[in-house]
């Protein structure tokens, strides 16, 4: 009895340590659980980091610079306020008086696909913000494993972009060579261009998207008046144009990346075929539009454009330079060089905006970028 009571007390013993370790590991891995979860909660939100990291400064004459961007793609500025939309799915809002700073989510019904060269590309404030607080937006997404971009109508409710309505999508997209400028022009309609995406020979097919410069009301009707029938298409034979601008005639023109070099500046008018991939820099084939001017074999990789006194101003990204073409005489000239990759430029008076492009893992980033610059357009034009 006393080794059969010794050894059960035994027994009694273990089983009470095997319950006591088994309740202590249960507990410890929900504190610990518990703990990550709070850690989680607790952890600061990538937007409070990220407006807390910007930096905004007032140069000497009032106008606004600001630092510590993250791969900015488009320039909008409005009453006073700037609108930044950046490549990974924010927008970042800064009081040009007050330099107060909101980086604002986008909430969409499609994720963002951003890798390469896609994400949030193309966004523009509606023409009444003021008074809808809208805005359109171009962005990649994936969908049944095929990457595509679409364009979207946006309406800021506090600090986010909330999507209203799908205004065009299942344009073809992929990691480069994916377009994303969209602009509103003169007669108030919507310009979009898009990519080959590596299919050169979209290009030329009327019936693909890819490789063209689309024209479409606000909300994504056709307009009746579109060169083609039936068709979004306003002109073709694009690579990958980035960049769209109008000058004060309301001529519209384009910035588009060639392929190892022939990058190009182009006058776009409508139902035209601007060559690719059939003809470059100064090829010529009948039925398709030279370049007003081309890289040659060098590299521009131009983006955004601008223009101001019958100049285009030209954010480059490989050139790491904003250069100039002057309508007139055709010379081209460069305007700044002082910032690395630039991607888009904005025009206002006598004052030029640029943001770079050096976080896209294809530059080589200060600890400022990526920035927003302000430039005096009078006394750099004078400079030069």
């Amino acid at each position: 009895m006393k080794k059969y009571g010794f050894l059960s007390l035994i027994g009694i013993l273990l089983v009470a340590a095997i319950v006591f370790l088994f309740v202590k590991d249960d507990d410890s891995k929900e504190k610990e659980t518990e703990q990550a979860n709070q850690e989680q909660n607790n952890e600061p939100d990538a937007v409070q980091v990220f407006e807390e990291s910007i930096e905004v400064v007032a140069s000497d004459d009032g106008n606004i610079n600001a630092n510590k961007l993250f791969i900015p793609w488009t320039i909008n500025k409005t009453e006073g306020t700037f609108y930044l939309s950046q490549r990974d799915g924010t927008v970042v809002e800064i009081d040009g008086d007050l330099g107060l700073v909101d980086v604002q989510d986008v909430e969409l019904s499609e994720e963002i696909f951003h890798k390469g060269e896609a994400g949030f590309l193309g966004f523009t404030l509606a023409p009444n913000f003021e008074e809808s607080k809208g805005a359109i937006a171009y962005h990649t997404y994936e969908k049944d494993g095929e990457i595509l971009n679409r364009i979207v109508s946006l309406v800021l409710d506090g600090s986010t972009w909330k999507e209203q309505k799908v205004i065009f999508d299942n344009i073809p997209g992929g990691e480069k060579d994916t377009g994303g400028r969209i602009a509103i022009g003169p007669d108030e309609k919507l310009y979009v261009t898009t990519g080959v995406v590596g299919e050169n020979e979209l290009a030329q097919e009327l019936d693909s998207l890819a490789g063209k410069i689309l024209r479409m009301e606000l909300n994504g009707d056709m307009p009746s008046d579109n060169p083609f029938e039936d068709s979004y298409v306003f002109s073709y034979g694009h690579r990958n144009s980035q960049g769209l601008t109008w000058d004060g005639q309301g001529n519209m023109y384009n910035s588009e990346h060639g392929e190892d070099g022939f990058d190009e500046i182009n006058l776009i008018e409508a139902g035209k075929n601007y060559g690719w991939p059939e003809i470059r820099g100064d090829e010529k084939e009948e039925g398709m539009e030279t370049p007003l001017a081309h890289s040659g074999d060098k590299t521009w990789a131009p983006s955004g454009v601008g223009f101001s006194e019958g100049k285009l101003y030209v954010a480059s990204l490989a050139g790491k330079k904003i250069f100039t073409y002057d309508i007139a005489t055709k010379a081209i000239a460069d305007f700044y060089d002082e910032a690395g990759r630039l991607r888009d430029v904005f025009i206002e008076d006598d004052a030029l905006y640029v943001v770079t492009s050096n976080q896209d893992n294809r530059g080589e980033p200060t600890d400022k970028d990526d920035r927003l610059i302000h430039i005096p357009l009078v006394e750099k034009t004078s400079a030069n």
